[in-house]
């Protein structure tokens, strides 16, 4: 698991807002992405950023409470694992302590350039995104 979480206030907005009186479910996934591509952003190395892109395999969410125009939302994402060019995320969208949303995400990494799937450097990842340094493996002589 990452050792960075990273967390963005949330600004709800009038059209956020449902015919119910509340933010609509479809605008958590807007937050979602907003923090993980917030996240690469501001940890990975200029040259990465430039030359990588993301984009969204799977969304996983679990609604808990409504949202309303006034509050006050925070969504803090850690990036659990890197398998390869996808990255796992974690997201919880919270008022206060309580927790609204939970996102459990999945992205691909892909070349900005190519758009084919790009592995995220191994370095990258244990140096900007905290993820656990590989062991090496030892055999027996």
């Amino acid at each position: 698991m990452s050792i960075k979480p990273f967390a963005i206030p949330i600004r709800i907005l009038p059209e956020d807002i449902d015919f119910m009186g509340h933010v609509n479910n479809a605008r958590y996934l807007g937050w979602v992405q907003d923090v993980v591509l917030q996240h690469w952003q501001k940890l990975a190395p200029a040259e990465e950023v430039a030359s990588k892109a993301w984009v969204a395999l799977k969304h996983e969410i679990t609604y808990r409470r409504p949202a309303f125009l006034d509050d006050e939302v925070i969504a803090e994402t850690v990036l659990e694992k890197i398998a390869g060019a996808r990255s796992f995320y974690n997201t919880v969208i919270r008022r206060g302590e309580e927790v609204l949303a939970e996102v459990q995400s999945m992205w691909c990494c892909i070349d900005s350039t190519t758009l084919r799937p790009a592995r995220i450097n191994r370095e990258v990842a244990e140096t900007h995104f905290g993820m656990p340094r590989k062991q090496e493996r030892h055999t027996g002589d």
